[in-house]
C-alpha cells in the first residue's frame, strides 16, 4: 500500500484569507455567552439592591426626572391620564379608553379581546404597555397603556394610565381641542353602543377595596307591562320626566340632582319589576347593593363614589337585609361597621353630591321598621305603596300572558272575587300560566279565586272565635281580679264583725264576775259574823 499524504486543503480554505488576527477579534460563542451571563448577573444584582435600598417613591421620582429629561431633549411634551383622581374615577380615562378601542388597527401586536353570551360582537381593548397612534388636524399623537403595581401594607393594586406624546409646540391645540374630541366621541359612542347594565359586588377585591362588576341588564319589564293601577302609573312616569328635566333647577334651588324613592307592599307586588320598568324608561344602570357584604362606612363611601352617573342605586329589603347601628347609640371604632348614619350621608349629606342623574330605590315589604330618619323627604322623596291586585292590574296580566284584549265573560264574576279577595300579581301571573288555551286558563284563575274566597272566610271566622275567646279570657281575668279585689274587703268585714262579737262577749264576762265577787264578798261577811259568835260564846263559858 502506498503512504498517504497529508492533504493540504487548510492552505487552500477560505479561512486562511482571514487574518491571523480575527480570532482575537470575534471571539469564540462560548466566551460571548460567558461575557453575557456575567454581565446579566451583575444588571440583576443592581437592580435587587436599588430596589431594596431605594423606596418606591423615590425610585418614581428618579425615572420620573429621567424622563422628564429625556423628553426635554427630545422635544415632545408628555401627558399622564390616571386611572382615578383621588378617590372618584377619572372621567378622561375612561373616555380615552373607549375612545382608542375604535382606533385599533392590525399593527398591535397585543390586544384583550372579550365577548359576553348575550353580546352581538367581540370587545376590543389595548393590553397593557402597548402603543398606538392617533391623528388629529394634522398632528400625530403616540398613545401608550401602562400598567403598574403598587404595594401597600402587603397589599397589591394594580394601577392604570394612559401616557401621550406629541410635540411641545402643539400643546395648546390637544389640550384646547384635541382632548375635548376624545371625550365628545367617547360620548357619541358610548350613545351609540348603550347597553343597560346591572352591577353587583364581586368576590374578588384588590387592597380591601370591593370592586363592582356588571352583565347585561335584559329584564324585559316597561311601564305598559307592569300591573299597576293607571293613576299611580301616571304619577311614576312624571315624576321621572320632571326628575330628568329639571338639572338647572336642582342647581338653582341648591340641591344635588338624585331622587329617592320607597317602594313598599306585600310580597309578590311588583317592586323589582317596577326598578326594572324604570331603569328601561329612563336607560340607567342599576347598581345592586347588598348591604350585609360591606363592613363599614369607608367601604359603602368608596363603593358609591365608583357609582357612574345616569344610574339607579337599589338596596332590597332595607328592613332584614342588616341590623344598622341608630345614630343614638355610637360604639367605640363605629367608624370601622357600617351604620345607618353613614347611610344617610350618602342619600341626604354631603356626599350626596358626588354624582348626577342618580335615583335611589329602597324596598321593604314592612315600612313601619324602618327608622324614620330614613323616610323624611329628601331622603325618600316619593313613597309608592304596592298593593293587592286590582281589576285593571288583572286585565294588564290577561293581556301579558293570554293576549285578551277587551272583556271576557267571566271578567264580572272576577271583578267580584278581587275586590273580597287579597291576590298578589305574581300569583296571578302564576296562575295564568297553567295552561294556553284562554277559557281554560280564565276558568282556572276563578276557581283559584273561589277557592281563595273560601279559605279567606274560614281564617276570618277562625280569627273571629279566636278573638272571642281572647275577648272572654280577658273578661274572665278581669273577674278574677275585681273577684281578688273583694277577697280584702271581705276578710276586712269578717275581722270587723269577729272583733264587734269579741267586744260584747267581754261585757258579759265583766258582769259575772262581779257578781262572783259580790257573792264571795258576801260569804265573807258571813263566815266573818259566825266566827265572832263564837267568840263571843267562848268567853261567856269562861
Amino acid at each position: 500500500m502506498l503512504p498517504c499524504k497529508p492533504s493540504n486543503h487548510s492552505s487552500s480554505s477560505p479561512f486562511n484569507k482571514f487574518p491571523k488576527s480575527f480570532s482575537t477579534i470575534f471571539p469564540s460563542a462560548t466566551s460571548a455567552f460567558t461575557t453575557y451571563a456575567s454581565i446579566s448577573a451583575s444588571l440583576m444584582l443592581l437592580r435587587s439592591i436599588f430596589n431594596d435600598l431605594i423606596p418606591y417613591p423615590l425610585r418614581k421620582h428618579i425615572f420620573s426626572a429621567i424622563s422628564s429629561l429625556f423628553c426635554f431633549f427630545s422635544g415632545k411634551q408628555t401627558i399622564i391620564i390616571d386611572q382615578s383622581d383621588g378617590i372618584e374615577p377619572n372621567h378622561v380615562f375612561n373616555a380615552t379608553e373607549l375612545y382608542l378601542s375604535t382606533k385599533i388597527n392590525p399593527n398591535t401586536k397585543r390586544l384583550k379581546v372579550s365577548k359576553r353570551i348575550k353580546d352581538k360582537g367581540l370587545s376590543c381593548k389595548l393590553d397593557k404597555g402597548q402603543r398606538i397612534t392617533d391623528s388629529f388636524n394634522g398632528l400625530e399623537l403616540k398613545w401608550r397603556h401602562v400598567c403598574y403595581e403598587v404595594e401597600k401594607k402587603g397589599n397589591v393594586t394594580e394601577k392604570r394610565y394612559f401616557m401621550l406624546r406629541f410635540k411641545k409646540n402643539n400643546g395648546d391645540l390637544v389640550m384646547n381641542s384635541y382632548l375635548p374630541f376624545v371625550l365628545k366621541s367617547a360620548e357619541m359612542i358610548e350613545n351609540e353602543m348603550r347597553v343597560l347594565k346591572i352591577h353587583t359586588l364581586g368576590n374578588v377585591h384588590y387592597g380591601s377595596k370591593f370592586k363592582w362588576e356588571s352583565i347585561k341588564l335584559e329584564h324585559p319589564s316597561t311601564f305598559e307591562t307592569l300591573a299597576l293601577d293607571p293613576e299611580l302609573k301616571t304619577m311614576i312616569v312624571d315624576d321621572l320626566n320632571r326628575f330628568i328635566r329639571r338639572k338647572e333647577f336642582y342647581k338653582k334651588v341648591g340641591r344635588s340632582w338624585k331622587r329617592g324613592y320607597l317602594l313598599y307592599g306585600p310580597p309578590g307586588t311588583g317592586k323589582s319589576s317596577l326598578v326594572a320598568a324604570m331603569a328601561n324608561y329612563l336607560k340607567f344602570d342599576i347598581y345592586d347593593l347588598q348591604l350585609e357584604n360591606i363592613k363599614s362606612d369607608s367601604d359603602l363611601r368608596r363603593l358609591l363614589l365608583d357609582m357612574g352617573n345616569r344610574s339607579i342605586l337599589v338596596i332590597e329589603d332595607i328592613d332584614c337585609t342588616v341590623n344598622l347601628p341608630d345614630r343614638g347609640h355610637r360604639r367605640h371604632g363605629q367608624d370601622k361597621q357600617l351604620t345607618l348614619s353613614g347611610l344617610l350621608n350618602f342619600v341626604d349629606g354631603l356626599w350626596s353630591s358626588c354624582g348626577d342623574e342618580r335615583i335611589i330605590v329602597l324596598t321593604t315589604n314592612h315600612k313601619h321598621r324602618l327608622d324614620p330618619a330614613l323616610l323624611r323627604p329628601g331622603r325618600m322623596d316619593l313613597h309608592i305603596h304596592l298593593s293587592y291586585c286590582g281589576m285593571h292590574a288583572f286585565k294588564v296580566l290577561a293581556a301579558n300572558y293570554l293576549g285578551i284584549e277587551g272583556e271576557h265573560r267571566l271578567f264580572g264574576e272576577i271583578e267580584v272575587l278581587l275586590g273580597a279577595t287579597k291576590v298578589t300579581p305574581a300569583q296571578v301571573a302564576e296562575e295564568l300560566m297553567k295552561d294556553e288555551d284562554v277559557d281554560v286558563a280564565v276558568e282556572g284563575f276563578l276557581s283559584f279565586l273561589k277557592q281563595r274566597k273560601m279559605e279567606e272566610d274560614e281564617l276570618e271566622k277562625d280569627e273571629a272565635s279566636k278573638k272571642a275567646e281572647v275577648k272572654e279570657s280577658r273578661e274572665l281575668k278581669i273577674e278574677h281580679k275585681y273577684l281578688k279585689k273583694d277577697e280584702p274587703l271581705k276578710k276586712a268585714e269578717v275581722k270587723e264583725s269577729r272583733e264587734l262579737k269579741i267586744e260584747h262577749k267581754c261585757p258579759e264576762k265583766d258582769e259575772v264576775s262581779k257578781k262572783a265577787e259580790v257573792k264571795e264578798s258576801e260569804e265573807l261577811k258571813i263566815e266573818h259574823k259566825y266566827l265572832e259568835k263564837e267568840e263571843a260564846s267562848k268567853k261567856t263559858n269562861f
